[in-house]
C-alpha cells in the first residue's frame, strides 16, 4: 500500500490509515496544532512554522513567546508545540533524568543533540551533579553569536554552589556542525576548571555538540 497521502486527506485520517510513522513533520505539527483558524488550515499553519524554523532543532529551541508571534499560532498553540516537543525530548533521552548517574559522554550528546545540533547560535549549558555523579539539574548560562559564546565563571558556578553541586559537566554546541575544540574552547575550559578548583566544584568533562557528532574533552585526553 502506498504511503503517499490521498487527495484531500487530512493528517488525522492519514494517521488512522497508514500509522503515525507515515506522517511527515508538517503533518505531525498540524496534528499538534489540532485546528486552523479562519485564514488558514492547521497544515498551512504548520508550513508557516517550518518556514520560520526550517529544522526541528530550531523549532525545539524556540520559546513559547517566540512561537506565539508566528501569524496564526498564538499562545495556546505555542504552548501545545512546546509541550509536545518536550515530551518527545524526555522520552528519547531518558538517560539523563534527575537523580540518576550520568551515563558517559554519549548519553550527554544524545540528551542535548536534538536541541543544539541545528542551532545557528552557540548555547552553553552547565549540568550539575551530586557527590555520586547523579544529575541534579541543568541550566543554560550563555547564548552567543554565530561564532562565539561568552561564558563567565561566576555564571557557571553561582548556580552550582546554590544547588550544592559537587561537580559540573559543561556542554555547548558549534553552529558550524564541527565539534572540534577551538583554541578559545580549550582556554575557556582551562579557566573554568581552575575556577572550579577554587570554589570546590569539580569540572568533570566538557562536551561539544556538532551536527550528528560530538567531542568529549575527557574521551579525547584534554583533561
Amino acid at each position: 500500500m502506498s504511503s503517499h497521502p490521498l487527495p484531500e486527506e487530512r493528517p488525522r485520517e492519514r494517521l488512522s490509515r497508514a500509522g503515525v510513522e507515515a506522517l511527515g513533520e508538517i503533518e505531525l505539527i498540524a496534528l499538534v496544532l489540532q485546528s486552523g483558524n479562519r485564514g488558514a488550515s492547521a497544515v498551512e499553519l504548520a508550513r508557516a512554522l517550518r518556514l520560520r524554523y526550517p529544522t526541528l532543532a530550531e523549532l525545539a529551541a524556540a520559546s513559547a513567546p517566540e512561537l506565539a508571534r508566528v501569524a496564526g499560532i498564538g499562545p495556546c498553540r505555542a504552548a501545545s508545540i512546546c509541550a509536545a516537543l518536550e515530551l518527545g525530548r524526555r522520552t528519547e533521552h531518558a538517560e539523563l533524568s534527575s537523580g540518576q548517574p550520568i551515563g558517559g559522554s554519549q548519553a550527554v550528546f544524545h540528551h542535548f543533540h536534538a536541541r543544539l545540533g541545528g542551532l545557528k547560535q552557540e548555547r552553553f549549558y552547565v549540568v550539575m551533579l551530586d557527590g555520586k555523579g547523579r544529575l541534579l539539574r541543568e541550566v543554560r548560562v550563555s547564548e552567543g553569536s554565530l561564532t562565539a559564546s561568552i561564558v563567565h565563571p561566576r555564571e557557571v558556578f553561582r548556580t552550582a554552589i546554590r544547588e550544592a553541586a559537587a561537580a559540573v559537566l559543561l556542554v555547548h554546541n558549534h553552529p558550524s556542525g564541527d565539534p572540534t575544540p577551538s583554541p578559545e574552547d580549550l582556554s575557556l575550559t582551562s579557566r573554568l576548571r581552575a575556577a572550579g578548583d577554587l570554589v570546590g566544584v569539580k569540572v568533570v568533562d566538557h562536551v561539544i555538540v556538532g551536527r550528528g557528532r560530538y567531542v568529549s574533552f575527557v574521551d579525547n585526553g584534554h583533561f
